[in-house]
């Protein structure tokens, strides 16, 4: 359910956090300028006409928000999807500018949408959707302006075809317009699993600062992030005994063989066809008596509803904004650890800069050097965000927005916006 953020953001998303930040600055320069981030720079919106198989012309609302440019270009991936509203886009927007900063790569915050049911499109109305988006919006996207990504119900495919449109209607051959590309059009090799691998880092070096060893872990959402994000992490060693998509999900105490159903879930997409597991319903999942909980399908899954019944020690938030401020404020109370998404699931973007600087500069990296280089930026990230957490008595979730929110600032500050 979509939630009116109105002009308030940051007090929404982020509770205290601008209280934290204004206590690290002790009366310096951001105290009260805040403001700048309470709404979007750019809110673009469009209603594109689709020719659907049948003949027939269906009308598509459609969204670009640009949130804030101060560090550099907008960036953050475009959804299809029945629920797609201004309000929601603006949020993950706002996400995005806070989630780039968090790892310190030279992109703003933006995000797109496109209110569709894409499971009832097919493959030719999904390409003629994805190439009348880029008609309606190319004159505000482009390598230094805002670089659009996959999201939910995008993928390679369709970064293919709007990369070929906007080359149409501008006529150069720009890679760099967007990312999350198909390797043969200029995509980055490791980008595919990047949000996975990078939570996986995150998630382990956070076990190793609490000297834990292998942990049981249920992973909400076995798409592309939760899928691989539970290969990475059974092939490290821990134990998942929980994994499941939109129709449910499944358990095994004794753990999942996570690369046998790796291999056959892509090839049928049917959890249950695993033997000698049960069948659970995605809120048993969460409520799951495990080590790690991990929400790696859509928004706000963990409310006041359920949040009561959550017993995980540690949750991983691979989706964005899975979990309501309102349940966060109970997690914090029962000292239960949230890795926040602006940290946690922060690979896939890191990953997207590298793709944008190899298309920039012609020159491509093996899938080694990509993995290696994000390795070194998330651990980065981790410590930083470990080290206010710790310095200033609070959730790694407002240390991550104290993190993210100061660096947008002096950005703003040196641009003379301040």
């Amino acid at each position: 359910m979509d939630r009116d953020l109105g002009n308030n953001n940051v007090e929404m998303l982020c509770k205290t956090c601008s209280k934290q930040l204004d206590k690290i600055e002790n009366g310096g320069s951001f105290i009260g300028k805040k403001d700048i981030l309470k709404s979007p720079k750019k809110v673009l919106t469009a209603n594109i006409p689709v020719k659907m198989d049948d003949g027939s012309t269906e009308i598509f609302p459609a969204f670009r928000i640009q949130y804030n440019d101060a560090r550099g270009p907008t960036k953050g991936g475009i959804r299809f999807h029945h629920t797609v509203s201004q309000t929601e886009v603006e949020k993950m927007a706002f996400l995005m500018s806070i989630k780039c900063a968090v790892v310190d790569i030279p992109f703003g915050g933006g995000k797109g949408g496109v209110k569709a049911d894409a499971s009832k499109l097919s493959e030719t109305e999904k390409e003629r959707l994805s190439r009348s988006y880029i008609k309606e919006f190319h004159e505000f996207i482009g390598p230094e302006k805002d670089i659009p990504a996959p999201d939910i119900n995008t993928n390679e495919q369709v970064m293919g075809w709007m990369m070929d449109e906007y080359q149409k209607i501008n006529g150069d051959y720009e890679p760099g317009i967007i990312t999350g590309k198909p390797l043969s059009l200029g995509g980055s090799k490791g980008r595919s699993y990047a949000t996975s691998l990078g939570g996986s880092i995150v998630l382990e070096q956070y076990l190793e600062k609490e000297n834990k060893g292998k942990v049981s872990v249920a992973v909400q959402g076995f798409g592309n992030v939760g899928s691989y994000l539970a290969k990475f992490l059974h092939e490290k060693g821990h134990k998942v005994v929980a994994v499941s998509d939109a129709k449910g999900g499944i358990y095994d105490s004794n753990g999942i063989d996570i690369t046998e159903l790796f291999e056959k879930y892509g090839k049928d997409g049917d959890l249950t066809i695993m033997d000698g597991v049960e069948e659970i319903t995605n809120k048993d999942l969460l409520e799951l008596d495990v080590d790690v909980l991990v929400p790696a399908a859509i928004e706000d899954q963990i409310t006041t509803d359920n949040v009561e019944d959550i017993k995980a020690d540690i949750i991983l938030e691979m989706a964005n904004g899975p979990t309501t401020p309102e349940a966060d404020e109970v997690l914090e109370q029962d000292y239960t650890t949230v890795i926040p998404d602006i940290l946690a699931n922060a690979g896939g973007v890191t990953v997207s800069y590298f793709e944008w600087l190899q298309n920039l500069s012609h020159e491509y990296w093996t899938e080694n050097e990509v993995n290696k280089k994000l390795e070194k930026y998330m651990k980065k990230a981790f410590k930083q965000v470990i080290e206010i957490s710790e310095e200033r008595g609070v959730s790694l979730r407002k240390a991550a927005y104290i993190t993210g929110i100061k660096r947008v600032l002096e950005a703003e500050k040196m641009r003379g916006n301040l």
